[in-house]
């Protein structure tokens, strides 16, 4: 796909409209559509054959879904883009469709968690074998492929640790062998990770989180490149998983305002994780954009930004402390999310879901996400924090 002369902020407040087909509307409607009627028995053929041109019922895709996924392929850079109803399908889905019984997988054993469930209990009973592997590997990747290795799973930065993988090393090994690269870019967004661009074929992504943008929609989107689209839309049509046109609204609405919305949290969440690494109660911040933090030098060479989620590493507490600190916050709340207008903080134990690679912190490891507040607010919050997990 030709890449747009425009800066991103330009872009993503333009990608996916059409005014003129909706009486000059400047946001695509809400087509709310199952049946679509034909006009003649030729049609009705067409649309048996899938040679129809038109809408030829609503799971493919009513227009309200199509601009939002025309959208995301063209603000990625990618061939064409799938919606579906979740982060999770987005991560799920292209192993399915992309691997076959008796193929092998590596995934990098910082991947989301439910991703991991599912390759263990599903991709394992339909005989595809997995192998996890040390998400700072980078080309040293090579060593791990075996002569039926189909595929590489990325996260960067990883859940819950923020490793940030070499990509583009790991994508050129992968391509030497023939294997296909998907990566998990819910972080970074594609304003500030252009995936195509470092040797992804398949980039997917969470948007119920910053893309959505106000903690009400769950939404997934997969952007692939002409290689393994076909695949991908042959599934995606054949399991049903079309995100609801509704949804699709909100996560078209969401990207109009997220580069001003990335912008501010990132330069908030740097405000508090500068904050916190000078707090005697932090033994380390997990920030790749922090000048000094685990991944900073390969953040700086991929990535064009940050988004505001991030770790925190605490010296040697008590649970009961722990739980003083956390359950006594005001303005951050505790929920399995992030990328909202809403700042977060949950306790992880990242241990518990390592396999390939040890993970091993001095104390409790938080999760924080910084929402759209006033970081003074939030250092205020987090510093009262603090004093309660001492007493």
């Amino acid at each position: 796909m030709r890449r747009s002369p425009y800066q991103p902020a330009t872009r993503v407040a333009h990608v996916g409209r059409s005014p003129q087909r909706w009486l000059g509307a400047v946001n695509t409607p809400v087509f709310r559509a199952s049946t679509i009627q034909f006009a003649t028995t030729h049609d009705v053929e067409l649309a048996e054959n899938g040679q129809y041109p038109g809408l030829a019922y609503g799971l493919h895709g009513v227009p309200t879904v199509t601009d939002f996924q025309a959208a995301m392929a063209e603000l990625e850079g990618g061939h064409a883009a799938l919606a579906v109803p979740s982060g999770l399908a987005a991560t799920t889905v292209p192993l399915l469709a992309l691997l076959d019984p008796g193929d092998h997988v590596l995934v990098t054993d910082a991947v989301y968690g439910p991703t991991r469930r599912f390759c263990n209990l599903h991709l394992a009973r339909l005989g595809v074998e997995v192998t996890y592997y040390d998400p700072l590997v980078g080309a040293g990747i090579g060593a791990l492929f075996r002569p039926n290795t189909k595929l590489v799973f990325c996260e960067s930065p990883g859940s819950l640790t923020f490793e940030v993988q070499d990509i583009p090393a790991i994508a050129r090994v992968a391509h030497e062998r023939g294997a296909l690269v998907v990566a998990d870019n819910s972080w970074a967004t594609a304003l500030y990770f252009r995936a195509f661009e470092h040797g992804i074929d398949v980039s997917v992504h969470a948007a119920t989180k910053y893309i959505g943008g106000h903690s009400d929609v769950l939404l997934g989107v997969i952007v692939a490149n002409a290689t393994a689209y076909p695949r991908l839309f042959r599934l995606w049509t054949d399991l049903g998983v079309t995100a609801a046109a509704d949804d699709c609204f909100l996560g078209l609405r969401g990207l109009r305002t997220l580069a001003v919305r990335l912008e501010r949290q990132q330069a908030s969440a740097m405000t508090v994780a500068t904050w916190l690494r000078a707090r005697p109660e932090v033994a380390e911040v997990l920030y790749p954009a922090l000048p000094g933090a685990r991944g900073h030098e390969l953040w700086k060479r991929d990535f064009t930004g940050a988004s505001s989620l991030f770790g925190v590493i605490l010296h040697p507490t008590s649970a009961s402390g722990l739980a003083a600190m956390l359950d006594g916050l005001d303005l951050f709340s505790m929920g399995f999310s992030w990328g909202g207008y809403e700042s977060l903080v949950i306790p992880v134990q990242p241990a518990r879901v390592r396999s390939a690679t040890t993970w091993d912190a001095p104390g409790p490891c938080l999760r924080i996400a910084i929402g759209l507040e006033d970081p003074a607010d939030l250092i205020a919050d987090l510093e009262r924090g603090l004093a309660r997990l001492g007493t």
